[in-house]
């Protein structure tokens, strides 16, 4: 019987309608190419409105800044680049306003977030009180969007020597806080000022890093035989303290750039840097010194980079935990 042999053939490949030598990967890379265009268009019209509204005046300010100032109503002239206007800043009343600015910009930011720390954690906790927590946490969002003129006008109206409240004081105690060296018109008058829309801004940027601390931790830590101190010793206070000082830097960066209120309220009798900006720029005191004012200004602008550079740091430290 003769053996059977068995020859294996390949089968012949289908028709594909292609031409020789074409890898039909093309419509693939276009397919991708499209994808990628429809992803990125949301954020064009962003990205666009970013260079117009932030980095074109940066740029501008910063080349304005390395121009000499001519004074009066001199024509600017192309002149080689200059740091005198920075020189000048970093002296004399404008140093001072610096000095200032970062003083009350520090106050106005730690003492706002404790205090505000504290409430939001009160709100935290109370369960039970579902409409005073959204009531408090509505008031929050709306006092803390509220500055300016209205803002000065509303404590000149309280506060000042004819104020509502001091009146009151005067008629019940006999005692008038302006005679004992209460001012709203100092640096300490426009840090109290600043309180009343720090504190609320500190409870809506806290509340989210309350909200992830998960209860299984507590019980956690009580099952394990800790105490609540040791529970904000090594749990919870580790947690938030990232989020808390971004918190802080974020209220930081709001009182260092504030200007409308503490004009308002002061007249721009007291030297801080956002008020001689407007002052330079406006030509109240000095005209033709415009490119001295740029140059405050982007000294504040770096000091708000290194503040928001620290507040991303923070929070990304403060998300690794919150995601485990």
């Amino acid at each position: 019987m003769a053996d059977s042999v068995t020859t294996a053939v390949a089968p012949e490949p289908a028709y594909s309608g292609a031409r020789p030598g074409s890898s039909g990967t093309r419509p693939d890379r276009v397919t991708r190419v499209l994808r990628a265009l429809l992803r990125w268009a949301g954020v064009l019209p962003f990205t666009a409105y970013v260079a117009a509204g932030l980095l074109a005046p940066l740029v501008a300010i910063a080349i304005y800044s390395l121009q000499p100032n001519h004074g009066g109503f001199v024509a600017s002239r192309a002149t080689a680049p200059t740091l005198s206007n920075f020189d000048t800043a970093l002296h004399g009343t404008y140093l001072t306003g610096l000095t200032n600015v970062v003083l009350l910009a520090l106050v106005t930011s730690i003492v706002p977030g404790v205090f505000g720390f504290l409430l939001a954690y009160a709100i935290h906790t109370a369960r039970r009180g579902i409409v005073l927590r959204r009531v408090v946490i509505t008031a929050a969002g709306v006092f803390a969007n509220f500055g300016g003129v209205p803002l000065a006008f509303l404590f000149i109206a309280t506060l000042s020597t004819t104020g509502i409240v001091t009146g009151w004081i005067k008629d019940l105690f006999n005692f008038d806080i302006w005679d004992h060296g209460f001012s709203l018109y100092n640096p300490y008058g426009v840090a109290l000022v600043y309180l009343y829309f720090q504190i609320p801004l500190m409870v809506l940027v806290i509340l989210p890093a309350l909200e992830g601390l998960r209860p299984a931790w507590r019980e956690a830590a009580e099952n394990l035989g800790g105490r609540s101190w040791h529970y904000w010793r090594h749990v919870a206070g580790p947690v938030l303290l990232p989020s808390f000082l971004g918190c802080v830097l974020l209220l930081f960066g709001s009182g260092l750039s504030a200007y409308a209120t503490a004009e308002a309220l002061t007249g721009g009798t007291i030297a801080l840097t956002p008020i001689q900006i407007g002052s330079l720029l406006n030509g109240n005191v000095l005209a033709g010194q415009e490119n001295l004012g740029y140059a405050l200004g982007v000294i504040l602008v770096v000091i708000i980079a290194v503040v928001m550079v620290g507040y991303v740091l923070l929070q990304r430290r403060a998300a690794r935990w919150l995601r485990s």
